[in-house]
């Protein structure tokens, strides 16, 4: 039996009612004068009334709504069923009477009637019981969907900013590149292009190995070179037992960019980065040299990637700046097959 999807079995329902009949037959047993046939008239009566109460209150039960689980538990639905259940006992109690005529009315009746209020608020009391808590479940997986649906729309919009934020940066080179003549602009331009078309490849990835983001940096830090020549001087000493990790796209990418950002990068004051692997984290380390004038910038790069990692792996990125030194470490993700 079910409604709204909510559903009890028709076993415990015809089950239960049976073993009430039966129940309500054992004083009967004990008797003096035991009669077989008013034992299984009173029986049946029992039991008839209790598939009644069963299915009058499951259909009665209201629409799902988020109103109707604040309200809880209805005095005005049980005292319907009541009254309801007052009405069909007086029925049966007219048939019991037609079937057994030997047996006083009124009493008979009055038994009848008790009967029938006690197993009416008892059912009502449990399907009420059962139809809430099945109603609270309810609640709790829509609401576990939505936060859900909510958590994969803010990692699709965080993926949708690499990219421009990328493009942002690389176009500013091309621009010094241009307006310093540089012989290198037609090469930057081709790297780039081969850069944009791993990006075009592998943009629905969520997780790549550590492997092939540092491909991606490889091809980077020409794109920088072509750029900054001696000014940048980046060391990459990963551990190989790490190349299997996992990590969001564009991490160390990102990263080297903030670098770039946010400090000088001369000829005169070479800008040192460092990126390693120690214990469970790969770091990226640079030196602090700040310029003294912030460059134009979409607010796109540290935070991104650390919602990133909060999003997929559910893990935080450690910050640690320095007078000296700014330190980011990268936990490692290994791939989990079971998920």
């Amino acid at each position: 039996m079910s409604t709204n999807n909510f559903t009890i079995s028709g076993k415990i329902i015809w089950l239960s009612s049976l073993a009430l009949g039966l129940l309500v037959a054992v004083p009967k047993f004990a008797e003096r004068h035991f009669n077989l046939y008013e034992t299984l008239v009173n029986s049946g009566v029992t039991t008839l009334f209790a598939l009644f109460v069963w299915y009058y209150n499951i259909r009665t039960l209201p629409k799902y709504s988020y109103r109707d689980i604040a309200k809880g538990f209805s005095v005005k639905r049980l005292l319907i069923s009541l009254a309801m259940g007052i009405g069909v006992m007086f029925l049966l109690a007219l048939l019991q009477q037609l079937l057994i005529s030997s047996i006083d009315f009124g009493p008979a009746m009055l038994m009848i009637e008790i009967r029938g209020v006690l197993v009416n608020v008892t059912f009502y009391m449990f399907i009420h019981f059962l139809y809430q808590n099945y109603l609270h479940q309810k609640v709790s997986i829509e609401l576990e969907r939505t936060r859900m649906d909510n958590l994969a729309a803010q990692y699709e919009l965080l993926k949708q900013q690499v990219n421009p934020h990328f493009l942002f940066n690389s176009l500013n080179t091309l621009k010094y590149m241009v307006e310093n003549k540089d012989e290198h602009s037609v090469d930057f331009i081709l790297k780039l292009s081969d850069f944009y078309r791993f990006t075009l490849e592998s943009r629905k990835l969520d997780l790549i190995p550590v492997s092939e983001e540092l491909n991606i940096l490889e091809a980077y830090i020409f794109l920088l070179k072509a750029r900054f020549e001696d000014g940048l001087d980046i060391s990459i000493n990963i551990d190989k037992a790490h190349y299997t990790s996992y990590m969001p796209p564009f991490t160390l990418q990102l990263l080297i960019e903030n670098c770039i950002k946010h400090n000088i990068v001369s000829l005169e004051k070479p800008l040192q980065i460092r990126l390693y692997s120690e214990g469970a984290f790969i770091i990226v380390e640079n030196q602090v040299q700040l310029k003294r004038t912030k460059e134009s910038s979409i607010g796109v790069g540290l935070e991104n990637i650390h919602q990133r990692y909060l999003h997929l792996l559910d893990k935080k990125v450690i910050v640690e700046p320095t007078p000296s030194t700014f330190t980011i470490k990268l936990p490692v993700a290994y791939e989990n097959r079971h998920h």
